[in-house]
């Protein structure tokens, strides 16, 4: 199974949007990693989990996501 996934820090207040097979391990990574975007910000949740049989629908659906708007991506995650 692959699984996009939405993470949100408060202190920073930014979402990140990924996808992975194992969302707890690329949350760890995210956590604890020098990554561009993600690094220095400590307190990132997952926010949004969606789940795909295959990693070409996991990658459209990222892709859509990654397009949406700051209002768009609040309304997919609390309705």
């Amino acid at each position: 199974m692959y699984y996009v996934y939405i993470l949100f820090s408060e202190s920073s207040d930014v979402y990140y949007k990924g996808f992975s097979e194992d969302v707890e391990k690329r949350l760890e990574y995210h956590l604890h990693s020098k990554g561009k975007f993600t690094s220095g910000v400590g307190d990132w949740e997952i926010v949004y989990v969606k789940e795909f049989a295959n990693k070409k629908e996991a990658l459209i659906e990222e892709k859509r996501l990654k397009r949406l708007n700051r209002k768009s991506i609040e309304k997919l995650i609390y309705g």
